[in-house]
């Protein structure tokens, strides 16, 4: 079956990015002249997604007002002549049909997704968390998408790290199928270096399937309280159910924190056509 729905939890407070987040959300911050999200959206687009479900919560009307038609603005930029601006613009609000859901509750990333579990019906999903950014020529959704196609069951999607970073990430063990496709044996949360199982982990962009969802909507709240789709990938494993992993190609971009938004900001902008080559001529000669 054909993935053609997208899930995108949005609800959470962004308190990484205090006080910038105080009154705008997390995914509104741009990276060079776009919003994290916009980027997202674009990458689930290119990779044949025609719907995008935003999951969101209060505070979070900028992500609406944005992938909507802005009529003044429009009519501003015909009245000034800036036809490069405008199409700019309007290409933003043709991406994709867009649905708003909200969680009410932040009752963890597992509730996020079942308050779009209507939408879905019996379809699979992607599902693309607001801070997982990628630089690579085949869109990481695409990758994700064409593993699903050929298995037919739920795939993370993966990336390796220093050892000394696997703390802060869900890491995976399994059996290799073939040089960037696994076969998921174990999922360890957030474990010590020493007992992590590999130094592969998890990036934020998941391909569900209604199987999934059916776990999800007949979970309680675990240990922390919530509902947690880490959680709910463990019960399949247990149940001997086949859950995948991707290696992805291309660097991994994550805007979770400040360092590494910086980060994302700069390598990004050293590819961008209008700034580019002035950003890599000022790094260079930066110094400090």
């Amino acid at each position: 079956m054909k993935i053609k729905k997208a899930i995108l939890p949005v609800a959470g407070f962004g308190t990484r990015f205090l006080p910038a987040t105080k009154a705008q959300p997390k995914e509104m911050l741009p990276v060079i002249d776009k919003p994290v999200i916009q980027y997202l959206v674009e990458e689930a687009v290119a990779s044949g997604i025609e719907e995008i479900i935003f999951v969101t919560g209060r505070g979070k009307r900028a992500i609406e007002d944005h992938f909507d038609v802005s009529y003044e603005l429009e009519d501003t930029l015909v009245e000034k002549n800036k036809q490069d601006l405008l199409e700019v613009v309007q290409k933003i609000s043709g991406l994709a049909k867009f649905s708003y859901v909200r969680q009410s509750m932040p009752l963890g990333d597992g509730h996020a997704l079942l308050q779009a579990a209507h939408l879905l019906g019996d379809e699979p999903a992607l599902v693309i968390f607001g801070d997982c950014l990628y630089d690579s020529e085949i869109p990481a959704s695409r990758q994700l998408m064409d593993v699903f196609e050929k298995y037919g069951d739920p795939v993370i999607g993966l990336s390796e790290v220093p050892m000394s970073e696997v703390s802060k990430f869900g890491v995976i063990d399994g059996v290799k199928i073939d040089a960037s496709t696994i076969e998921i044996k174990k999922i360890v949360e957030k474990p010590k270096m020493e007992d992590a199982p590999s130094n592969l982990v998890a990036v934020g962009k998941y391909i569900i399937t209604p199987e999934i969802m059916d776990v999800l909507k007949n979970m309680k709240t675990g240990k922390s309280g919530e509902i947690r789709l880490a959680d709910a990938f463990e019960i399949m494993l247990e149940n001997n159910r086949p859950l995948y992993g991707k290696i992805l190609d291309g660097e991994w971009l994550d805007t979770g924190d400040k360092f590494n938004f910086v980060k994302a900001t700069i390598k990004l902008g050293m590819k961008h056509p209008e700034i580019g080559e002035k950003l890599k001529a000022f790094l260079k000669d930066l110094k400090v």
